[in-house]
């Protein structure tokens, strides 16, 4: 029940048609410090991209509450602020590849979820009008890995390793020093994971009520 009433308040927020509103305007910003994020990593500014890369992925929220608190929730929003964070956190897992701090596999895992979300996201909008609302869970999950990717861009201070596993694509739990951003990135990764589940479960449960709906007024 409590579910129901989330996604039944969500829905009865009024959504405009709007496209030049503060959030998307932020959202915006947001996405144009991507490629200035990319100069400064190749460039070996370490600090300087770590700060903008903290500025750009933890301003996520406020745009969305800036939209629900001034009543200027839109159509163009509600797909441009999670198209933001899902390039930010490609963004971030790229960057971090390149420079050697992050192993293939959790880029691969990364990349895969938010693709396969983006995607499927727009797919259900345009061809069955249903939305996924995003959860708690998953704004935490995206917060975790958020943090755990600075810390790894800032490369300071390495940890030593557990050394409970002598694979080179653990880095934490080898025994090579490491920063302490990879422990956010394994706990949001494992979030991440589960909200993903959540989602599918949602959207398949959405698809059967629409396609139950649709016989009788078919008749």
């Amino acid at each position: 029940m409590a579910k129901r009433s989330e996604e039944a308040t969500i829905e009865d927020v009024q959504v405009s048609d709007k496209i030049f509103t503060v959030p998307n305007v932020i959202s915006f910003i947001r996405l144009c410090l991507v490629p200035v994020f990319f100069v400064l990593l190749m460039n070996g500014y370490n600090l300087v991209a770590t700060l903008l890369y903290a500025l750009a992925a933890g301003t996520d929220w406020v745009d969305g509450q800036i939209a629900r608190r001034t009543n200027q929730v839109s159509k163009l929003g509600q797909l441009l602020d999670p198209a933001v964070d899902r390039i930010l956190m490609i963004s971030g897992v790229l960057g971090l590849f390149l420079v050697g701090r992050l192993p293939l596999w959790i880029i691969l895992v990364v990349i895969v979820r938010d693709l396969f979300l983006l995607v499927g996201g727009a797919c259900l909008i345009k061809r069955f009008r249903i939305r996924v609302a995003v959860v708690y869970p998953g704004k935490v999950a995206t917060t975790l890995l958020f943090i755990g990717f600075a810390g790894l861009l800032l490369n300071w201070p390495l940890l030593p390793g557990l050394g409970i596993a002598d694979v080179a694509w653990l880095p934490g739990f080898n025994a090579d020093a490491c920063s302490w951003g990879i422990w956010f990135v394994y706990a949001g990764l494992v979030l991440a994971l589960a909200t993903t589940a959540y989602y599918i479960a949602s959207a398949l449960r959405q698809l059967r009520e629409a396609k139950g709906a649709t016989p009788e007024g078919g008749r």
